[in-house]
């Protein structure tokens, strides 16, 4: 089970984001202390888990600085939709 899924990372605004990031980073060097130092992690792929997710936030992150994630576009309504292809048919029958 991830520790946060890709659309939940998305959808938190940077602030939140470098919350999150801070905490992850600072359970991931308290796990790997643990590990260090000898002691028994209770569930060891956890580790695996945050280093993930902390790559997931940077992504997302970069993503956003460097403008390649589009912003969601309101749906139009069906009705409209269909309109706008019912003229597309008409045009073609047209020519």
């Amino acid at each position: 089970m991830p520790i946060l899924r890709l659309k939940e990372i998305r959808d938190m605004s940077s602030e939140e984001r470098d919350k999150k990031l801070g905490e992850l980073r600072t359970e991931l060097v308290r796990l790997k202390t643990m590990i260090g130092a000898g002691g028994t992690v209770e569930n060891p792929a956890r580790v695996k888990g945050l280093r993930k997710t902390i790559a997931q936030i940077l992504t997302v992150e970069n993503e956003e600085k460097l403008g390649l994630v589009k912003k969601k576009q309101k749906e139009k309504p069906k009705e409209e939709q269909k309109e706008k292809r019912k003229e597309k048919k008409r045009e073609k029958k047209k020519q």
